[in-house]
């Protein structure tokens, strides 16, 4: 009995991407840890992995583990702050995961954001500023890289923050409609945004990570 291949391996999947079942097979980096197996679990829009590896302990004993991996890529968001004003520039869109987790409306407040997709960071968050806000950013500040969920999810996000001119500014809706996208632009002097965050009307870490940058070591910072 022939059996298949799954989408994603030898033959494309529907994004027409092959190869999906190697990634990890050949990582070196760590001489306790030795990859055994890759199995993919499902090539969706992103990709869900199944990994074996031996790992050896403090005592010189190799273990077997297995963990699911989730792969959609790396991201990039940005901070756009008015230094004059003092305000933040946020949105707020539908979120389904959180909105199944507990969370009221599901409507989050969040720094832009996107998926590098092909692109460098950089290049990926001046993209995603303008199609999110309306705001064109050349100069951004890189800020800080984080691996959000190191438990299951490989994104490696990347943090940035700019200027903007919010006298200027002019709409409150943001966002691609070709890809179902309504997102609201929300303007927050920063220290509302900080009382935001301590009554839970900000959830988001990236948006909250950022927001403590701004005022700890970043464009609102005492000192």
């Amino acid at each position: 009995m022939t059996t298949t291949p799954r989408p994603g391996t030898t033959v494309p999947d529907h994004r027409g991407r092959t190869g999906l079942h190697l990634t990890g097979r050949d990582l070196d980096r760590n001489p306790r840890v030795e990859v055994t197996d890759v199995e993919l679990l499902a090539a969706g829009w992103h990709v869900l992995r199944a990994t074996t590896f031996r790992y050896r302990g403090d005592d010189g004993s190799w273990a077997t583990q297995k963990r699911e991996t989730y792969d959609r890529g790396n991201g990039a968001t940005i901070l756009l702050y008015d230094p004059a004003r003092r305000t933040v520039l946020l949105t707020r869109q539908f979120r389904y995961p959180v909105y199944v987790n507990d969370h009221p409306d599901g409507m989050l407040v969040e720094t832009a954001a996107g998926l590098l997709d092909d692109d460098d960071a950089v290049t990926a968050i001046r993209r995603e500023a303008e199609e999110e806000t309306g705001v064109v950013v050349t100069e951004v500040q890189p800020v800080f890289e984080v691996y959000m969920s190191p438990g299951s999810v490989t994104e490696r996000l990347h943090f940035f923050a700019a200027a903007y001119d919010g006298s200027t500014r002019t709409g409150d809706r943001g966002g691609l409609a070709e890809e179902g996208e309504e997102i609201e632009i929300l303007e927050y002097d920063i220290d509302e945004a900080r009382k935001l965050i301590r009554s839970g009307g900000i959830q988001d870490a990236k948006t909250i990570m950022l927001l403590q940058w701004a005022v700890l070591d970043g464009p609102f910072a005492r000192g």
